[in-house]
């Protein structure tokens, strides 16, 4: 295992808002991230899965904190794609100010004790941003800061954390890696045609 589930789920989430709430290109097509009306269900359907507490409604404003921390989590990723890691931790360090992330143990009734790195009065938002930032300093200020990428294919900007053994991750899914392979197989058949 590279990170711990935690770090993982917050590494999930972050990759997720990035994906879901920036705009870009997305499996070879124009991606313009939802706004307006349809942020606040984009913003909650981008939460994993996992995430215990899940609201019913994201306010607004949750929404809306969400989608400008996704665009500085961008700035995270593409900066180590480029290997420009000061300006990834310049990123991180912002996020983690913004949020005033600090870790701390809490409870809920019944669960045993977690590290979280929100106050228990944060917002939705709050809570998620400051762990995703937590999570992006634990890769970027590690040996794992390679894993962060920004996808390879051609017209495809979403963001991955490889969770590989051997680190061997281009692409932001098995979409992406397909149709890279069918394009180079269709130029070797036509070079091969053309021989």
């Amino acid at each position: 295992m590279l990170f711990d589930s935690h770090v993982e789920l917050l590494l999930d989430a972050a990759v997720s808002f990035v994906n879901e709430l920036t705009d870009g290109e997305r499996r070879g097509k124009p991606f313009t991230a939802p706004h307006g009306a349809d942020l606040p269900g984009a913003a909650r359907q981008a939460i994993p899965e996992t995430a215990r507490k899940l609201p019913e409604v994201l306010p607004r404003a949750d929404a809306e904190h969400l989608a400008h921390a996704a665009r500085v989590i961008r700035v995270v990723f593409e900066a180590m794609e480029d290997g420009r890691v000061d300006d990834a931790a310049e990123a991180v360090n912002r996020l983690l100010r913004e949020t005033g992330a600090r870790p701390q143990l809490d409870r809920s009734p019944g669960e045993p004790w977690a590290v979280h790195f929100h106050g228990a009065h944060d917002s939705y938002a709050v809570t998620w941003t400051a762990g995703c930032a937590t999570g992006l300093a634990l890769a970027v200020g590690s040996e794992l800061a390679g894993r962060l990428g920004v996808c390879r294919a051609p017209h495809c900007d979403r963001v991955y954390v490889d969770m590989s053994k051997n680190s061997v991750r281009q692409f932001c899914s098995a979409s992406c890696q397909s149709r890279v392979k069918a394009a180079a197989f269709r130029a070797r058949r036509a070079a091969a045609a053309e021989s």
